[in-house]
């Protein structure tokens, strides 16, 4: 703010000096340069495919003043960069499409602007940040530069873990900020939540769940549970789900059914999505990956 303010005071001293010699003239060519770079195919497809059809604008290009300065990040790669989108367009919104029956849902309701960060996102407690919702408008991803081995690797477990089940974790948020879930989410574990500590506290997801969280980061606070509850449920099997049941045990296993019967309603009363039916179709559409066509020409 305080550049800006000298840069001003300078042009405005410098008018009142050329008022005042009536032989210099100002340069009638702009000292303010584009910086816009050429359209590829890349940035022809992502306006067909993400802008014009959901207003979202995907940005793969680094954004310094969009990147958390907190961080050391690079840039996203190109070519993962077009895998990323591909599989989002593929897991996320088409997925949301085919159970809303429209684009509408994800146009009016998905970050506008989703932004890729090359590298992880270390933090200070050894956690690592996956992505990060802000105000309803904008979604970051981290760690695209190890996509691509991963997806060889057909390491499905990662890849929602790192990036897919994230991103559902992630719009969970933007949902719930938007019409909040009813009180009564919060009452089921309420003096259980630890905070920054979940990772300090337990051990291991399965230790969590014994206390009615689905994971450690459940145990963050009511909100983290709730978007972890939804995003855990669509990305895995029914033998899956049962098994995290499974570990809580007798008293863990009832507060996790609680607290997915009540994200199960907040679903269905506030948005008209069938969690059951959300969780078949991106089930079905993880199945279709491996054979995603990522030339986007």
């Amino acid at each position: 703010m305080n550049k800006i303010l000298i840069f001003l005071s300078a042009l405005l001293c410098g008018a009142v000096l050329c008022t005042g010699c009536d032989q210099d003239k100002l340069d009638d060519t702009s000292v303010i340069i584009d910086s816009f770079l050429p359209q590829n195919e890349f940035d022809e497809w992502l306006a067909d495919n993400y802008l014009n059809k959901y207003n979202i604008n995907f940005q793969y290009r680094f954004k310094f003043v969009e990147s958390d300065m907190d961080y050391h990040l690079t840039p996203a790669e190109y070519a993962q960069s077009i895998m990323m989108a591909r599989l989002t367009q593929h897991l996320i919104l088409e997925a949301y499409d085919e159970v809303t029956g429209s684009t509408e849902f994800i146009r009016n309701y998905f970050p506008k602007f989703v932004h890729l960060i090359g590298s992880p996102a270390y933090n200070e407690n050894n956690s690592v940040t996956l992505g990060v919702a802000e105000g309803g408008k904008k979604m970051t991803l981290y760690e695209v530069n190890s996509l691509r081995s991963r997806f060889e690797n057909q390491d499905l477990i990662t890849l929602n873990e790192r990036y897919f089940k994230t991103m559902h974790h992630e719009f969970g948020h933007i949902l719930h900020q938007t019409k909040p879930y009813t009180s009564d989410f919060n009452a089921i574990t309420a003096a259980a939540y630890v905070g920054d500590a979940c990772f300090q506290t337990y051990g291991s997801d399965k230790s969590a769940r014994q206390d009615g969280f689905v994971t450690r980061y459940s145990s963050k606070s009511p909100d983290e549970d709730f978007v972890e509850n939804l995003s855990l449920y669509v990305t895995v099997t029914a033998e899956e789900w049962d098994a995290i049941l499974e570990q809580g045990g007798q008293t863990g296993r009832l507060l996790i059914q609680q607290k997915i019967d009540i994200v199960r309603r907040y679903m269905t009363d506030t948005w008209n999505i069938d969690i059951d039916q959300l969780r078949k179709e991106v089930l079905r559409r993880q199945n279709e990956i491996w054979t995603l066509d990522f030339n986007i020409n």
